[in-house]
């Protein structure tokens, strides 16, 4: 098994990392996502955001939960190839994968030092923010990279080849 694939966890493992870093003192920087097709938007954001402690963990949406949020036709990678990208860039530490609509168990379950999400989120509006605040920790909303998305680069996809000769 390649090395950095021992970054996808399961939530036990996740547990165990956690528990880990809050011994030696170090800080846990969690985010969440569908990270459906990787962009520079996102890697300039997790870039952002592991930037703030000393360990960045990623809470991947389950297909399932792709599928409830976005809608039958996504995500288009399944979960096992978003996680293995994902835990192929160095800047992320560890990930697992959650089946919940929401991140909240998973957060309130690791109660990371710092909370983070795109500038598309308000503070106010982010999952578990409540929480995290509650017991001294921070909660964060990064820069969000103008002209990077997914559902646009989906979109841009399916015009291209809508557009392809003799379709």
């Amino acid at each position: 098994m390649a090395e950095y694939l021992k970054k996808i966890l399961t939530l036990d493992g996740a547990v165990e990392a956690r528990k880990n870093l809050a011994a030696s003192g170090k800080k846990m920087v969690f985010t969440n996502g569908c990270f459906d097709l990787l962009h520079p938007g996102h890697l300039r954001y997790l870039d952002q955001a592991r930037r703030l402690g000393d360990y960045l963990f990623i809470g991947l949406n389950s297909d399932g939960s792709i599928r409830r949020l976005k809608g039958p036709g996504r995500p288009v990678r399944g979960e096992g190839e978003r996680a293995e990208m994902l835990a192929g860039l160095t800047m992320v530490d560890g990930l697992t994968i959650f089946n919940e609509d929401t991140p909240l168990s998973l957060i309130v379950t690791l109660r990371p030092d710092f909370l983070v999400k795109g500038g598309d989120w308000a503070t106010q509006d982010i999952v578990g923010g409540k929480e995290v605040l509650a017991y001294g920790g921070e909660v964060r909303s990064l820069t969000l990279e103008k002209g990077f998305s997914s559902t646009a680069l989906i979109e841009r996809i399916a015009l291209a080849h809508a557009q392809e000769p003799g379709r």
